[in-house]
This record gives C-alpha cells, sequence and structure tokens, in this order.
C-alpha cells in the first residue's frame, strides 16, 4: 500500500496538523487522466510554492472528457502520481469539482495551470473555485511550463 495515497478526511486531518507546525501547504487538483511532461513540470513548479505538495484527483464518475475517459482509474491516477518525488500526499476526491475539497483541506496556495489564470473555462469550475480560494483565506497561483492537453494527446495518438 502507498502511504503517499490517503483517505480525503485522513489528508484533511494531516493537512491540519501540517499547518499547525507552520509548514505551507500546496494543492493541485484535477482528472490527471493521461500522466504526461506537462503534468510532472507542473507539480514540480507547484511543490517550489510551498513545503508540502497534495494532490487531489477528481474520481472516475466525475469525470466529463467524452466517451471512454478517464483512460486511467483513479486508483492508477493516484499511484502513478504519488510515485513522483515532488509529490507528499494524494487522495482522491469525493465531489465532482473541487470546492468542497478546498473547504476541507483549506490549503495555503492552490495552483492551477497557466491556461487558467484569465479565471475562465466553459465549464465555470475555475470561478467557483477561485471563489472558495478567497472565501478560506488561501492564494490561487499558476504555473507557467509546457502544456499539453491530455485529451488531444489521447485523440492524436491513442485512437483507432
Amino acid at each position: 500500500m502507498n502511504t503517499k495515497i490517503l483517505d480525503i478526511e485522513v489528508l484533511a486531518e494531516k493537512v491540519r496538523k501540517l499547518k499547525s507546525e507552520g509548514r505551507k501547504v500546496v494543492q493541485c487538483h484535477g482528472c490527471f487522466d493521461l500522466m504526461h511532461p506537462g503534468h510532472i513540470k507542473h507539480f514540480q513548479e507547484a511543490r517550489s510554492m510551498g513545503d508540502v505538495l497534495i494532490v487531489t484527483l477528481t474520481p472516475d464518475q466525475y469525470i466529463d472528457k467524452g466517451p471512454g475517459r478517464p483512460a486511467f482509474n483513479q486508483e492508477l491516477r493516484a499511484e502513478s502520481i504519488a510515485a513522483l518525488e515532488c509529490v507528499n500526499y494524494v487522495a482522491i476526491n469525493k465531489w465532482p469539482t473541487a470546492e468542497d475539497t478546498l473547504r476541507l483541506l483549506k490549503p495555503d496556495i492552490y495552483v492551477k495551470g497557466q491556461e487558467f489564470e484569465t479565471l475562465e473555462d466553459k465549464t465555470g469550475k475555475i470561478q467557483r473555485e477561485h471563489d472558495v480560494i478567497k472565501e478560506i483565506g488561501a492564494e490561487i497561483r499558476f504555473t507557467h511550463g509546457v502544456v499539453f492537453s491530455s485529451t488531444k494527446l489521447l485523440k492524436t495518438y491513442f485512437s483507432i
């Protein structure tokens, strides 16, 4: 069993303890369906913004990327992310979006990719996440590395 993969409530307790010790907790959240260099660089840059990097994943049943997605189930996605040295803890979200997870975990910094920097996306999720970040007194930051789209990569290289 991977000790970096925790139940979301257990992670919440861990985060409270880390913050009480004065550690700065950074959170990334997403689907992370097809692990690629853009994800890895995103996590590495996010980790450099604080002391501890936690990554939460959208559960399989809430992924809305189209038929046959996710390509990898939530357990495999969690294990892949936990294998990265820069990631301290991973949890699978219980909800369709990150808002309740942010309220539960209360990270110091929430990190998204540069494609969300305008705080606009077609689903409206990033706007709602930004509202929760303000509500919990956290900070939102954006990474500026190489950007790939898992959906585009899957369509381009794995369609039959």
